[in-house]
C-alpha cells in the first residue's frame, strides 16, 4: 500500500477498519483533558471497559455466598479456570487440555523448569539468548546453581554479532548444534523485549528436539501478539504474562502450556491440592494424583480477582480473533514505520528502527533506537500526550496495539514527534 503520511489518509485507513469500534471498549488516561496515544501496551495494556464488571461479579458473589461462592453464583470458583482452555488455546494455538492458568510468570518458569529442566553429567547445559530480560537471567542462574552446577559453564548465551541489534537464525541453530549432546533445554524469549523481533519459534524447537534438548519458551511479548501454534511446533512448555497484550490488569496471572505428549509421562513436579484429581481433591487423599493435562501443574487454587480481568479479555480475543488482529498489526505497524522514517526525512531526525523491517520477525512493536535526543524526546512525548516505552541506554519503545490504537493515532504522534524534534 502507498501510505500518506496526512490525516485525510490516517481517518480513510480508520473507516476501513473492521477492528476500529474496540478503541471504545477501552479506558485511556488523559493529559491535558485528551485521551493519550498509548503505546505502552507491551507493558501493560489498557482496561477493558468490560473488566470492572468481571471484577464486580466476583465481589458481588463473594458478598453475597461468601464461602459458597466457590460452588454457587454466576460463575462458581471451583472451576473457575477451567473457562480459559478453549478461548486461551486458541492464542496461544493449543489444545484447550495444553493451557492453565496460574501464578505470575516467572513463578511458572522457575515450575517449569523443575519438569524440564533435569541436568545429568553429560547433558546439563541450557541455551538462552544474550541480554534476556533480566528475570528470565536470574531465574536460569539460580536453576543452575540450585543443581549444584556453575552457571558460567552450565547457560550458553546465542549473541548478536557484532554491529548488529538482532539475533541471525543460523546463528541459534549453529549454536544448538554446537552445544548438542551437552543440550538440556532451550529457553528463550519468542519476541526480544528489547527490539521486538520474533524468532522462528518452529525452527528454533525442532532444532533443540533434534539434538535431545527440551524447548520451552517465556511468551510475554508474544502471547495475544503473534501468531502461535506451539502444539504443531512441538515446543515442550511455555509461559506468559496476561498484563502486556492481553491486556488483564497489572500482575494479573500467567498462562502455561505444556505438550500432551508430557501429560501422561512421569516428570517430575511440585505438587498442591489445585493440580490433584479434581473429582478427589477434598477427600484430602495422602498422595498426590495430578489432573491429566496443563491443569495438573497447579499447586494452589487460583486467584479468581486477578483471573477475574483475564477473563473478561480472553473473551474479547475468543470475538475478535487472532487473525483479525494480526491483519490490523502488520498495517498499523507499517503505518508507524512509514511515519517515523517521513518525519525523520522532513526534518533529519537522528534515530534508527532497530527492529526488523521484515514483517515475519517483527509484531506490534518499532524499537527506536535514539542517537541524538536522548530521554529528552521521550519526556517531551510523555508530556504532549503520547504514552511510549523508555529502555536504557537510549531506546523509546513503540507498540501500535490493534485492539485499541488507530491509524488516526499513528498521524498525531507523527506531528507531536516532529514538534519535538525541531
Amino acid at each position: 500500500m502507498n501510505f500518506q503520511n496526512t490525516l485525510e489518509f490516517a481517518k480513510k485507513l480508520d473507516a476501513q477498519d473492521a477492528l476500529a469500534k474496540y478503541k471504545n471498549e477501552f479506558i485511556f488516561p488523559k493529559v491535558n483533558g485528551k485521551d493519550v496515544i498509548y503505546f505502552t501496551g507491551n507493558s501493560l495494556g489498557l482496561q477493558p471497559k468490560v473488566a470492572k464488571t468481571y471484577v464486580d461479579e466476583i465481589m458481588t458473589n463473594w458478598a453475597e455466598l461468601a464461602v459458597e461462592g466457590h460452588f454457587h453464583g454466576s460463575k462458581p470458583w471451583w472451576d473457575y479456570q477451567e473457562r480459559f482452555a478453549d478461548p486461551l488455546s486458541k492464542v496461544v494455538g493449543a489444545k484447550p487440555s495444553e493451557v492453565a492458568v496460574m501464578n505470575t510468570l516467572t513463578v511458572n518458569l522457575n515450575l517449569l523448569m523443575v519438569s524440564f529442566y533435569r541436568p545429568t553429567k553429560q547433558r546439563f547445559k541450557i541455551i538462552c539468548e544474550e541480554k534476556a530480560f533480566p528475570s528470565d537471567q536470574y531465574m536460569i542462574q539460580n536453576q543452575v546453581r540450585h543443581h549444584g552446577l556453575n552457571p558460567e559453564e552450565a547457560i550458553v548465551e546465542v549473541k548478536r554479532r557484532e554491529g548488529e541489534h538482532n539475533f541471525r537464525m543460523e546463528d541459534i541453530i549453529a549454536k544448538i548444534n554446537e552445544v548438542g549432546e551437552e543440550l538440556a533445554l532451550v529457553l528463550i524469549g519468542g519476541i526480544n523485549y528489547y527490539t521486538g523481533q520474533v524468532l522462528d519459534m518452529a525452527t528454533i524447537t525442532k532444532a533443540g528436539h533434534d539434538v535431545g534438548a527440551y524447548v520451552g519458551w517465556d511468551l510475554a511479548h508474544a502471547a495475544g501478539n503473534i501468531k502461535l501454534e506451539l502444539h504443531n511446533w512441538g515446543a515442550d512448555f511455555a509461559a506468559w504474562c496476561s498484563y502486556k497484550y492481553m491486556n488483564a490488569g497489572p500482575g494479573s496471572a500467567s498462562g502455561i502450556f505444556i505438550h500432551e505428549k508430557h501429560h501422561n509421562s512421569n516428570l517430575p513436579r511440585f505438587a498442591g491440592w489445585w493440580g490433584h484429581n479434581k473429582e478427589r481433591r477434598f477427600l484430602m487423599e495422602p498422595t498426590f494424583d495430578p489432573v491429566k493435562g496443563a491443569e495438573g501443574w497447579q499447586i494452589s487454587n487460583l486467584p479468581i480477582l486477578s483471573l477475574a480481568p483475564y477473563l473478561a479479555s480472553v473473551y474479547m480475543f475468543d470475538e475478535v480473533g487472532m487473525d483479525a488482529l494480526i491483519e490490523k498489526r502488520d498495517k498499523i505497524t507499517s503505518y508507524l514505520e512509514f511515519i517515523l522514517k517521513d518525519i525523520a526525512a522532513q526534518v533529519g531526525g537522528d534515530f534508527e528502527i532497530i527492529t526488523p523491517s521484515e514483517p515475519e520477525q517483527r509484531a506490534s512493536q518499532l524499537s527506536i533506537l535514539l542517537h541524538g535526543q536522548g530521554r529528552e524526546l521521550f519526556n517531551y512525548l510523555m508530556k504532549n500526550g503520547v504514552i511510549p516505552d523508555w529502555r536504557e541506554p537510549n531506546v523509546i519503545r513503540l507498540a501500535p496495539v490493534p485492539f485499541y490504537t488507530s491509524f488516526e493515532d499513528m498521524y498525531h504522534f507523527g506531528q507531536i514527534l516532529k514538534q519535538g524534534l525541531v
